[in-house]
């Protein structure tokens, strides 16, 4: 790999400083698959001829559809959000109020990205009513990611995005495929919380029927799915069967940001020969 490039998204969780590592252990294939794509590092980053990316977050797909499709137009309305005017709490809860009033897709991925880049810490959250519900992150100057957009938007024609859940991402899983899977990570310990991008509704069952899938994927479909997640005995228990590799990441290790420290991180690659 030469120069890495990086997502447009500030995202929790993001593969970037990983991108390197995962590359390098995915098998070889003519086609992708991301049941989780999340900021998209592992696509930005990689090289197959095409790309099957899904996420259950209709935000971010209809974001990436729109760079596809309209990406001139897209940066330059995306780009006017970007100014000292709209870096300001109360602007932000407007904009925040307006985006969960509003339906069509464009209008929101244009608000997607303001809200990303100027909302706390780049979390992405919503409420039991679905309303996008994450505080104003009161920045000096939010970046805009012009050539982040732009690199995206280069490499996007090679890609299908599509919104639907990682098990429907399975489904399209065709042979000489390889999956990579960035599921909600399982938290550290039994009495950990999940971490900060761990939605709440991928339960430990979840990362029980996520590994069997994989599981089945090579075993009956051929196809080698790479899995990365917290190294804990758990998840070592949950990959049995996969070939295991951990190594060290530098991370956030508490709530408020401020403690770093590397910490383990599992790759769990399934092949058809395993």
């Amino acid at each position: 790999m030469t120069t890495k490039t990086r997502a447009f998204l500030k995202w929790a969780g993001g593969k970037y400083k990983l991108s390197e590592a995962i590359c390098e252990r995915l098998p070889q294939g003519e086609r992708l698959v991301e049941p989780f794509v999340g900021a998209g590092s592992v696509f930005l980053n990689s090289d197959f001829k095409r790309y099957l990316l899904c996420d259950i977050n209709s935000d971010l797909i209809d974001l990436y559809q729109c760079l596809q499709h309209r990406p001139q137009e897209y940066i330059k309305r995306a780009q006017a959000l970007f100014t000292p005017k709209y870096n300001d709490k109360q602007v932000y809860l407007d904009m925040r109020a307006e985006f969960n009033q509003t339906t069509e897709p464009f209008e929101r991925a244009v608000m997607f990205l303001y809200l990303n880049r100027h909302g706390y810490n780049g979390l992405c959250r919503y409420n039991k009513k679905g309303g996008f519900n994450v505080p104003f992150g009161s920045y000096k100057k939010p970046y805009f990611p012009e050539k982040e957009l732009l690199a995206f938007a280069a490499k996007a024609h090679l890609a299908e995005f599509r919104c639907v859940s990682y098990q429907q991402g399975f489904d399209m899983v065709d042979k000489g495929d390889v999956v990579y899977c960035d599921p909600p990570y399982a938290p550290l310990s039994h009495t950990a919380n999940f971490t900060s991008y761990a939605s709440a509704g991928f339960s430990l069952d979840d990362q029980a029927l996520l590994a069997r899938r994989a599981r089945h994927c090579a075993a009956n479909q051929g196809v080698s799915v790479l899995i990365s997640n917290h190294d804990t005995p758990l998840t070592r228990e949950l990959y049995h069967g996969a070939k295991l590799d951990s190594i060290q990441v530098q991370r956030n290790i508490s709530q408020n940001g401020r403690t770093r420290g590397k910490v383990p991180e599992l790759m769990a690659l399934y092949t058809p020969d395993n």
